[in-house]
């Protein structure tokens, strides 16, 4: 599980608001890898990829918005990170997930948290001038 910490704040509220919002969706992710009570996942882990593929839709947009706005000078990189990551969602979509449900959870969530941590520590920052 994934717990928010200061130092993931960029200090702009809408952002803080939005990257917390994507931390929720991949605890879901986590939650459902630890519910053993639950055979069948497949159900659950598609809604899953399609909120976080939705959102981070939603949330990209605010922050290019805001970058453009801003004249900020690492907006084709970040333009560019955005959109490979909302491609690497939709391909988690096109996956056999009833393959391996927990296999294809634990790839969601290394997508998830890994982007997370790499992208709002790495990049997201910058734009803030942190």
């Amino acid at each position: 599980m994934l717990v928010w910490k200061d130092n993931f704040s960029i200090g702009m509220e809408i952002i803080d608001v939005q990257h917390k919002h994507l931390f929720d969706i991949g605890n879901q992710a986590y939650l459902l890898l630890e519910n053993g009570l639950k055979v069948d996942k497949y159900d659950d882990i598609n809604l899953i990829i399609e909120d976080l593929e939705r959102y981070t839709i939603y949330h990209f947009k605010c922050e290019e918005e805001y970058m453009l706005e801003i004249n900020y000078s690492g907006y084709e990189n970040q333009k560019r990170d955005h959109t490979e990551f909302i491609d690497k969602i939709h391909k988690m979509r096109l996956v056999d997930i009833d393959k391996d449900q927990q296999e294809a959870i634990e790839d969601l969530l290394a997508v998830i948290f890994n982007w997370l941590i790499d992208h709002i520590l790495g990049e997201d920052r910058l734009i803030m001038g942190i």
